[in-house]
C-alpha cells in the first residue's frame, strides 16, 4: 500500500470519528455505533499496513487519538444524560404509582 492511500485512510476515519462525534453530540447513538462497524474496519486496514508506527504519520496518530478521546466524551456525557432522564422517568413513575394508589 503506497503513501497516498495510506493517507487516504487516515483521511476516512478522521472523517467517521469527526461524524461520529457529531452524531452523540446530537444523541444520535445509533447511527454513531453504525460509523463504528466502518471505523473499526478502516482502523484493521490501518494496523496492517504498520504506518501508525511511522515518524511519518505521527500527527496523523495523534489527531486520531485526540479524534477518539472527543468522540469517548461525547459518548459518555450523552449516556450521563440518558441515566438523568431515566432516573426521573423512574421518579416519575413512582410518583403516579403512589398517587394513584391513595386516590
Amino acid at each position: 500500500m503506497n503513501a497516498n492511500e495510506q493517507t487516504q485512510l487516515f483521511d476516512c476515519l478522521q472523517s467517521l470519528l469527526e461524524r461520529q462525534i457529531e452524531l452523540a453530540q446530537q444523541a444520535n447513538i445509533g447511527d454513531a455505533e453504525l460509523l463504528s462497524e466502518q471505523a473499526t474496519y478502516l482502523v484493521e486496514k490501518i494496523a496492517q499496513t504498520g504506518v501508525l508506527e511511522s515518524a511519518e504519520f505521527e500527527n496523523r496518530r495523534e489527531r486520531l487519538q485526540k479524534l477518539y478521546h472527543d468522540l469517548h466524551l461525547a459518548i459518555t456525557a450523552q449516556r450521563d444524560e440518558t441515566d438523568e432522564t431515566l432516573s426521573r422517568v423512574r421518579r416519575g413513575k413512582k410518583t403516579v404509582e403512589t398517587y394513584g394508589n391513595n386516590i
